[in-house]
């Protein structure tokens, strides 16, 4: 693609009618379309104990997904790392660069179960969040060999292997980041000037490391291309109502049509929660989208935009991805700031 590139985060989310093995299998088949349509990267998340999201494990269906396709890149977006010990993260992160060398990616995050029961069954408390740094350090240890919390403990096939490392920001993330020079991935959950406090701050304080010798920023957003504007605000409604409905309901609901969710009688609590989930999401045809893509860029200097965008219909969804490589391929992205840095050593690719 040319401009700025384009990659995916795909969480798994199930349609009506759809069961998690059904989910999963279309998550698999959608990377192979997204290849297809040239996108840089596709990535997959982590979530526990959250019926109608079937992406729970994201090493293994980064796996199933790495061997299902030939070219992109693939990675977690993220593995929870508060949820895991880091020697085991080190171990499945070395098995999947071994299958599929210079394809893998190592997106990290720092939240924990959403719920006390989650959190117990992982046998984590709320508190595990502040330990990420350490957590960090401990597994980036493991790949370079040195430096390693436990003594003559070596993670293998991890040891020596590049395997270029990603932190999700969410609260102090940012600053993490910064801290190990690491890769950044931030979207304006909080809002835009919250998120361009927090890349402008990382930028600051990046320190070049062993894996990047610069900072990299990659913006997360929601985006959906249609023929008509109001088509396309119809692709973000499924998974919109779905958030609305989890915060309410305390369950996150399969997928459903735009049509069946335009006719339901929502409370002012649903309506409000709704309309706060729509918030800050980019939507259009090819012509109103391309301006927006340029000016996001060039307000955050992005190397990358991580698109997701989860919707009742796949023959929709693919649709909109189409229209937006096009756009990639074909609108000058000029606003755009040069790409940061790129990835230490030999991983120009990344």
């Amino acid at each position: 693609m040319n401009g700025i590139r384009l990659s995916i985060l795909d969480r798994s989310l199930a349609r009506q009618g759809q069961d998690p093995a059904g989910s999963l299998r279309a998550t698999v088949r959608f990377a192979r379309e997204a290849e297809a349509l040239g996108y840089h990267r596709f990535w997959v998340s982590e979530h526990h104990s959250v019926p109608g999201i079937a992406g729970s494990a994201p090493t293994v269906l980064a796996g199933a997904i790495a061997a299902a396709t030939s070219r992109i890149r693939v990675g977690t977006g993220g593995v929870m790392l508060p949820n895991h010990q880091p020697l085991v993260v080190a171990e499945q992160f070395g098995v999947l660069e071994s299958l599929n060398p210079g394809r893998i990616d190592m997106g990290l995050g720092r939240s924990v179960g959403f719920t006390g029961g989650v959190r117990r069954a992982l046998g984590r408390d709320k508190e595990a969040a502040g330990d990420f740094g350490r957590q960090l350090t401990e597994l980036l240890g493991y790949f370079t060999g040195g430096g390693q919390t436990h003594p003559g403990v070596h993670a293998i096939p991890a040891e020596g292997l590049r395997v270029p490392a990603y932190v999700l920001a969410t609260g102090s993330g940012a600053d993490v980041a910064a801290e190990h020079g690491l890769a950044l991935v931030i979207a304006a959950v909080a809002g835009e000037s919250r998120m361009l406090d927090a890349i402008a701050r990382y930028r600051e304080k990046f320190r070049p490391s062993a894996v990047w010798s610069g900072p990299h920023v990659i913006v997360a957003a929601n985006i959906a291309v249609a023929e008509t504007t109001e088509q396309a605000a119809g692709l973000q409604l499924p998974e919109a109502w779905s958030t609305a409905y989890s915060r309410t309901h305390g369950v996150f609901p399969p997928l459903l049509p735009a049509e069946r969710i335009r006719l339901l009688e929502m409370t002012d609590r649903e309506r409000g929660y709704l309309q706060e989930a729509e918030r800050g999401r980019i939507h259009g045809t090819e012509e109103e989208v391309a301006p927006l893509l340029a000016a996001l860029a060039e307000r955050t200097g992005a190397a990358e935009i991580l698109v997701t965008l989860n919707t009742y219909d796949p023959g929709e969804q693919l649709d909109s991805y189409r229209r937006l490589a096009r756009i990639a391929r074909l609108t000058p992205l000029a606003g755009a700031a040069v790409p940061d840095a790129a990835v230490a050593g030999s991983w120009a690719g990344v």
